[in-house]
């Protein structure tokens, strides 16, 4: 009798974990042709029919809502974030007599990893979410049916403006949290450690190059689509009313973090490889 409840027990856990993988499976394919028909509408359609393009004065709108109105938020993380690399930097440098490579430290961890990644995590938690709750609340409301009744895509009238936004806006913030960060370190270096400010500018100029840069914006690039991928496909997956769109919501967050995280280990492991 014990056996057979052992066995039971057995099965159960191994059908749910069965439900679990192909639930995945059938996730990420759905979330692939969601990406196929939003890369389609933003950058084939344009060439073919004239007025089924990308609506840019929605991309306009959806950008001043992602980016001019993160700005601040983004401004101020990255300037702190900036002065505690510094410090933590001079705490371990000083052991060993060299001070003046803070300034390496910060701009570098500045511009390959801290700027992007901490801009695409704020953007994740304040925008992404709301392109989840927007869209889904949408979904339970029946607009998005009402969309296809009068004959206008969704993907195209809702997704895409929102992507391309993202995909615009997310770059040109990493590029300010860039210069936050090498400016907060810079304040912390000459007021606590006492490194000049010539020599920090200079060391910093020194530190990184274009490439570099270029490395950052990469990132921040495809982290602005899996923001906006993720919020789209998770708000047109509600289900379940108001206590689905807020789990939805909750769950656009968490994916797009994780989703950022993983695409920047794959970047970093490319980078280190060609270097």
């Amino acid at each position: 009798m014990a056996e057979n409840q052992d066995t039971s027990g057995w099965d159960e856990t191994l059908a749910a974990l069965g439900r679990t993988v192909l639930h995945a499976i059938d996730s990420v394919r759905q979330a692939g042709v969601l990406a196929r028909d939003m890369l389609y509408w933003a950058f084939i359609a344009p060439w073919k029919r004239e007025r089924s393009g990308t609506r840019w004065e929605s991309v306009l709108e959806q950008g001043v809502r992602v980016g001019w109105e993160a700005v601040f938020i983004v401004v101020i993380i990255n300037f702190f974030v900036g002065m505690i690399s510094a410090l933590q930097s001079a705490s371990l440098l000083k052991q060993f007599g060299q001070l003046l490579l803070v300034a390496n430290a910060v701009a570098l961890s500045m511009t390959r990893e801290l700027g992007p990644l901490l801009t695409a995590i704020i953007v994740a938690g304040r925008s992404g979410s709301a392109f989840a709750a927007e869209i889904g609340s949408m979904k339970m409301a029946e607009e998005i049916d009402a969309l296809t009744t009068m004959g206008l895509n969704p993907v195209r009238f809702l997704m895409v403006p929102r992507v391309m936004a993202m995909m615009i806006a997310v770059p040109i913030l990493t590029l300010l949290a860039d210069f936050m960060g090498i400016l907060g370190g810079w304040l912390l270096s000459i007021t606590v450690v006492d490194l000049g400010s010539w020599q920090y500018i200079r060391h910093t100029m020194d530190a990184i190059d274009m490439g570099d840069v270029m490395r950052g914006l990469t990132k921040s690039f495809v982290f602005g689509f899996l923001i906006a991928m993720t919020g789209c496909y998770l708000g047109i997956k509600v289900e379940g009313g108001a206590e689905g769109v807020g789990r939805s919501t909750t769950n656009s967050v968490v994916v797009s973090i994780f989703l950022i995280i993983f695409a920047n280990l794959i970047f970093t492991a490319f980078f280190y490889a060609i270097e």
